[in-house]
């Protein structure tokens, strides 16, 4: 019961921090005034998001689908809020927030079975670790190549875009905030990778072997656009492309085959 008290909640105050972000693009609304109230509701909705995490699971990780899945997104708003306190990050709620209420939505109503981690030593708790905070870089540098598309389309375009566009930094930040969203996560990432050939049993079991594959797959293009970046200068389209293109690879590695194994093959 606790558990779908403080998700309601927390559904509650996302959407209301998404609307006061949304009022803060239009004229006549004080900027600075409707962000900062809107990071604050944010920030609540944050803590009442934990809660209900916590409950449902009684304390443990939970690593069913849904309940991974809100975890990791309960990480990328907790990520982007304190990212805003020095980066020009805010307007990634337009997308972060309602797509955390409606995971959390899901995750209230939607039936399944608990997958509870009890007691894990302390390399599973890096890999584990190291995996959710790698996704959750990785998400918001998507989310953020989207936005920057977004801009540089208007730009080539020699047209303003709507107000979203209008309010976003410049260019050269956005594509400097892109770069440095991916080289923590890459980072992240190559740690996860090195924990799990490293203190779990086979990375390439048979349940293992697709999420592996993928993993690796993410990690090399990854690596190839921040080689490219480093030695040719790659930016724009180019930059957007391999972003998104890793991206997608690593979220069919572990919420793709989840999502297989548990929904349609009924396996944890």
């Amino acid at each position: 019961m606790n558990s779908t008290l403080f998700g309601t909640a927390a559904i509650s105050a996302y959407l209301a921090s998404t609307l006061l972000l949304l009022r803060s693009l239009r004229p006549g609304f004080d900027p600075a005034t409707q962000r900062y109230a809107s990071l604050g509701l944010a920030g609540l909705a944050c803590v009442l998001h934990l809660a209900a995490n916590l409950s449902a699971g009684r304390g443990l990780l939970d690593f069913s689908f849904l309940s991974a899945l809100s975890t990791v997104v309960w990480l990328v708003v907790t990520i982007v809020l304190l990212a805003a306190l020095f980066k020009p990050v805010d307007k990634l709620g337009l997308v972060v927030f309602p797509l955390s209420a409606g995971i959390l939505g899901l995750k209230l109503v939607v039936p399944e079975g608990a997958h509870l981690v009890r007691e894990p030593s302390w390399p599973m708790t890096a890999h584990i670790l190291s995996s959710l905070l790698a996704y959750s870089f990785l998400n918001i540098a998507a989310i953020q190549a989207i936005l920057l598309a977004a801009q540089d389309c208007c730009l080539r375009a020699r047209h303003l875009g709507g107000p979203l566009v209008r309010s976003l930094p410049p260019l050269q930040t956005m594509e400097a905030l892109l770069f440095q969203l991916i080289g923590a996560g890459f980072a992240l990432l190559t740690v996860s990778l090195v924990t799990g050939f490293l203190f779990l049993e086979n990375m390439f079991a048979q349940h293992l072997a697709h999420k592996t594959i993928l993993s690796i797959l993410a990690w090399v293009l990854f690596a190839v656009l921040l080689s490219g970046r480093i030695r040719a200068g790659w930016r724009g389209q180019t930059a957007i492309r391999w972003t998104l293109g890793g991206f997608v690879a690593l979220m069919l590695a572990y919420f793709g085959s989840k999502m297989v194994l548990e929904w349609i093959l009924g396996r944890t």
